[in-house]
Parts: structure tokens; C-alpha cells; sequence
């Protein structure tokens, strides 16, 4: 029987011949929580925990104050169905179409009214997007399934569309915009639009069909005053 040498039985027992890393390997695994209550500790304990965790730290504390958009939030957790556990769910109901300038709080009033449901009561998912986001996940990609991206946003309970109108209009980004709020408003899909633009430019900017649609199925909030990032910077 051949015996094992001296340095191989030594590398076994002695971390510091077993190859780099290991003291940092042994410090990440420290960190892990181990017991039901350090994990249980690490997690969000309300959904409005959870949802903050996916909206920029920027809007994180955003609250929808103005009396239109309070109301609307009203409507939505009214036509809200029963869900599982007694909590109510998003189903169908009113969308929303906040319009002001540049800096005027349409992002912020747009996450308020998120939070706002949330805290509530009612459960949903929710996505939200830009125009520009948009349209840039719907062109071609390798390995990316656009059409089935496309179909997450048509179902979702509630989504966010945000700078409707910024992008550079075509004919191709008509249609996607024309696919995407047809879908919404045939399902009665509750869905948040802000833009830029004044009311009486929307239909020249997303074309006849959409802006018909809009002016349907949204309750109009405008919003005035000046830019808050200049006023706050």
C-alpha cells in the first residue's frame, strides 16, 4: 500500500492550502441568516414594503395627494373583486390620464396612487413602464421575446405608462400604442398614463384611435404649477 504524502494530508487539513478565498467564503456564509426569525426578520412584513422595494428610491415615500387622483384610487378599490383570503384584487376599473409640464409631480402622483392602494388593502401586481421603454423592448433582440413582454404589459392589473407622447412619433409606434390601449380599454384594465403633452396635442401626437380611447376609458387630472426639481435644486 502506497502511503499519501506528507503535503497532500497536510492540504486537506489546512484552509490555507486549500486555494484561495476561503475566509471570504466562510464570511459570506456567515452573513446568511440561519434561523426561521433571522429570515423571516430580512423579509418585507407588509406589501407596501414589498412594492417599495421595486420603486426608485426617489418616489419611495410618494403620496397621492391631489383630490382627482385620491379619487380615483377610491374608485379603482371600489370596483376591486373579492380576492383569496378575504383581500380585494384589481378586476376592472377607470384609468387614469395625469397631464402638466415638465416637473410637475405626474411621476410622483402616479406612484402615490400605487402606494396608495397598497396601503389600502388592495392586493395587485403592477407594472410600470415609459413610452420609450416601451417601444425599445419591442424592437428586435436576440433571445427576447418582444411579443410575450408585449402581452405582461396588455394583461398586467394595473400598469403605468410614463412620458406617453415623449417619444418621437411613427407609424410603427402608433400601432404599439394603439395595440397596447385597445387591449386595456376592451378589458377595462386600470391603467396610468401620464404625458406632457396638453389635451388638445394628444390626438395629433398618438393619432385618432388612441386618443378616443383615452379620452374614454381615463379620468383626466392635470396638474399646474412650476418645475419642483428647479424649485427644489
Amino acid at each position: 500500500m502506497t502511503s499519501t504524502p506528507t503535503a497532500a494530508r497536510t492540504a486537506d487539513r489546512d484552509p490555507k492550502l486549500i486555494g484561495g478565498g476561503w475566509r471570504e467564503r466562510f464570511a459570506r456564509i456567515q452573513a446568511v441568516p440561519t434561523t426561521a426569525a433571522e429570515r423571516e426578520a430580512d423579509q418585507p412584513s407588509t406589501v407596501l414594503e414589498l412594492a417599495d422595494r421595486r420603486i426608485p428610491p426617489r418616489y419611495r415615500l410618494a403620496v397621492a395627494d391631489h383630490p382627482e387622483v385620491t379619487t380615483w384610487v377610491q374608485q379603482v378599490t371600489l370596483a376591486s373583486r373579492r380576492g383569496p383570503g378575504g383581500a380585494p384584487g384589481i378586476a376592472q376599473g377607470p384609468s387614469l390620464l395625469i397631464t402638466g409640464s415638465t416637473g410637475s409631480g405626474k411621476t410622483h402622483q402616479a406612484y402615490g396612487a400605487v402606494r396608495s392602494l397598497l396601503a389600502g388593502g388592495v392586493r395587485l401586481r403592477w407594472i410600470k413602464t415609459t413610452a420609450e421603454e416601451l417601444y425599445a423592448a419591442q424592437r428586435p433582440r436576440q433571445g427576447v421575446d418582444a411579443e410575450q413582454e408585449m402581452r405582461a404589459l396588455m394583461a398586467c392589473p394595473l400598469l403605468i405608462v410614463d412620458d406617453l407622447g415623449a417619444a418621437k412619433a411613427t407609424e410603427w409606434t402608433e400601432a404599439l400604442t394603439l395595440r397596447l390601449v385597445n387591449h386595456r380599454y376592451e378589458y377595462l384594465l386600470p391603467t396610468i398614463f401620464t404625458t406632457n403633452l396638453p389635451l388638445g396635442d394628444i390626438r395629433a401626437a398618438l393619432g385618432d384611435r388612441t386618443a378616443s380611447r383615452l379620452a374614454e376609458m381615463c379620468e383626466r387630472v392635470i396638474l399646474t404649477g412650476p418645475d419642483r426639481r428647479r424649485r427644489t435644486a
